[in-house]
């Protein structure tokens, strides 16, 4: 099966399984949730590594660079998300500090991509 360029990168490849890991781990949120904390994780999560496809895509480095900051965002936002249901007790503290280790790798491979599309 062909891969295109952008299944190739490990920086895509963990935020997939970041992306999945989260999702279902909402599973075991409140009910409640199902329309605040829920879809708000989901839909910051699933734009890091969508972010990341259509940067790889693009052909100039301001575009390139303009989605690995939207990608960098998100996964910011998520992290942000992640925090607030530890507070909320939706999420234990281990489980959070795993996902801040995940979040951290990332944020690094992403801001060194950042740094190659300026050279």
């Amino acid at each position: 099966m062909y891969l295109f360029s952008f299944e190739k990168l490990e920086v895509w490849q963990k935020s997939r399984i970041l992306t999945k890991r989260l999702y279902v781990l909402t599973n075991t949120f409140p009910e409640s949730e199902k329309f605040g904390l829920i879809p708000q994780i989901r839909r910051a999560v699933i734009s890091v590594c969508s972010n990341i496809t259509e940067g790889s895509a693009r052909i100039s480095k301001k575009d390139q660079i303009h989605y690995y900051n939207m990608a960098f965002s998100s996964l910011m936002e998520t992290l942000n998300q992640i925090i607030l249901s530890n507070d909320l007790d939706y999420l234990k503290t281990k489980e959070m500090s795993e996902i801040r280790g995940e979040i951290h790798v990332i944020s690094l491979m992403i801001n060194n991509m950042i740094k190659s599309a300026k050279k």
